[in-house]
């Protein structure tokens, strides 16, 4: 695998210590660590108590009776491995939750037929909870695929014990599956990478361009060892950025949440420029730390009327409500 990315062992919470006027003062040290402390713990807790355990299969969504999604198993992945640093697991818990899931995922059924679970090396958005195969009609999808493979790396990182048999069928699983995924293939409209494809109709019309959660999937399409996109694709996706002052907050704009903490989970971006953000004197990780605040913002002033939001209830992304 190139080195081309530093993946991190927990989550990004520190701000960064530029402009700190631009947002509200750090709260009190103690009660936010407690208050984080409980919201790892929840979070953990969903992927380890509702994953199948014959397979590794994380549900989109609970309570109610869902699919699996390949993005919430790749969130999953990570975090067994923080699980074990916090004490809820064992390493030995993790690395046998972890060599289960990557084993379904190499072993899976992989062509272009409707009942499969990928193709080329891709997978599809959701999967059925039990079989894994594809659910209903959802497509063969470019942006999962690249969740789940940042938690199949982070496993890879983290299990690197030179003795263990199990960590290392874990890295050599890891390699394999991120070498087999063909990002050339998925580029029918080169460089950049199409949002997704079905078996029956081929490759949906749209391609990744403009800023977004893909920035980990141009960052590994760009490092495989094995079918890389041209270099040109990243000035491709970063061609059609705005730039804008929203609630206050000037920075890239991109308005679901989401999209400015994705990428974030495995990368730290600090000081990290490309010639867009170079030009305009900040990196990745200071635009979206501007980004929370403006959601923050946003929810305080509630221009929609929505019950519930305020400066203690905000961010909007990817979920259900608010109804």
């Amino acid at each position: 695998m190139r080195p081309t990315v530093a993946w991190l062992a927990g989550a990004l919470l520190a701000a960064c210590s530029t402009n700190h006027a631009e947002g509200p003062p750090p709260p009190d040290s103690a009660q936010a660590a407690a208050f984080l402390d409980t919201v790892e713990a929840h979070t953990f807790d969903y992927f380890w108590d509702l994953t199948n355990t014959a397979n590794g299969l994380v549900p989109d969504r609970s309570p109610t009776p869902s699919f699996s999604s390949i993005a919430a198993v790749g969130f999953g992945l990570t975090a067994y491995p923080i699980g074990v640093e916090h004490g809820y697991i064992t390493r030995d818990q993790a690395r046998q939750r972890v060599v289960t899931t990557l084993r379904f995922f190499w072993t899976a059924r992989q062509d272009s037929t409707t009942a499969a679970t990928g193709y080329h090396g891709f997978f599809y958005h959701f999967l059925d909870m039990n079989s894994g195969a594809r659910y209903q009609q959802v497509e063969l999808s470019s942006i999962d695929t690249a969740l789940l493979l940042g938690g199949v790396l982070f496993c890879q990182s983290y299990f690197s014990d030179p003795a263990d048999a199990t960590e290392a069928e874990i890295r050599r699983l890891a390699d394999s599956i991120y070498a087999r995924a063909d990002w050339q293939w998925f580029s029918p409209r080169p460089p950049v990478v199409s949002l997704g494809w079905h078996p029956e109709s081929g490759f949906l019309a749209y391609d990744w361009r403009g800023y977004n959660e893909a920035m980990i999937l141009y960052i590994l399409a760009l490092g495989s060892p094995t079918h890389p996109v041209d270099t040109a694709a990243w000035s491709q996706w970063t061609g059609p950025y705005q730039w804008g002052t929203f609630y206050g907050q000037t920075h890239l704009g991109f308005a679901p949440l989401f999209g400015h903490q994705y990428s974030h989970v495995w990368i730290d971006f600090h000081g990290i420029q490309d010639p867009y953000m170079k030009a305009h004197g900040i990196d990745y990780f200071e635009n979206s730390r501007r980004a929370t605040y403006a959601q923050r913002s946003y929810a305080a002033a509630n221009p929609g009327g929505w019950t519930g939001y305020s400066d203690r209830i905000w961010g909007l992304t990817a979920s259900d409500g608010p109804g």
